[in-house]
């Protein structure tokens, strides 16, 4: 009994193949990079914004400037501390178990050491999963801060 076997033409990779071979790789490795600079801007608008909401609230209040301390006023700066410490959890590096050896582990999952494209996708998505609710608590605190002075 005889098989037919297919043959493939190949041929050898071009330049333009390679450059996106690499910068596919780049962006890979670049992603915690990027989760970094995100969390470096939110801690500063983290901090300047309640700063510029009491200083806001001062000039146009005058030196009656005074706030009810009521739930609103528990929930927005409830919601600006829980950001400002996501935040900076995601910024605290961490440690990680890496073969530095393989490229991806065994998909069985039996293993708990990342492969080096495991390292850099896990990192970022560690990353970003602290941020995003970050970005959506701060956010909730500047909608508190709307009502509290309403």
């Amino acid at each position: 009994m005889s098989e037919e076997v297919e043959v493939l033409a190949t041929r050898p990779v071009n330049s333009g193949e390679k450059l996106l071979r690499e910068k596919f790789a780049e962006s890979i490795a670049g992603q915690a990079e990027l989760m970094d600079k995100l969390g470096r801007q939110l801690i500063t608008l983290e901090l300047a914004i309640p700063g510029l909401y009491a200083t806001v609230l001062k000039l146009t209040q005058g030196n009656d400037a005074t706030l009810l301390v009521d739930g609103w006023f528990y929930f927005t700066f409830g919601c600006w501390f829980l950001a400002l410490t996501l935040t900076l959890i995601s910024l605290i590096p961490r440690n990680w178990q890496v073969d530095p050896t393989i490229l991806k582990p065994d998909p069985t999952g039996k293993t708990k050491t990342l492969g080096v494209e495991d390292f850099f996708r896990k990192t970022a998505l560690y990353k970003r999963r602290l941020l995003i609710p970050a970005i959506f608590l701060f956010w909730l605190g500047i909608l508190g801060a709307t009502i509290l002075v309403f």
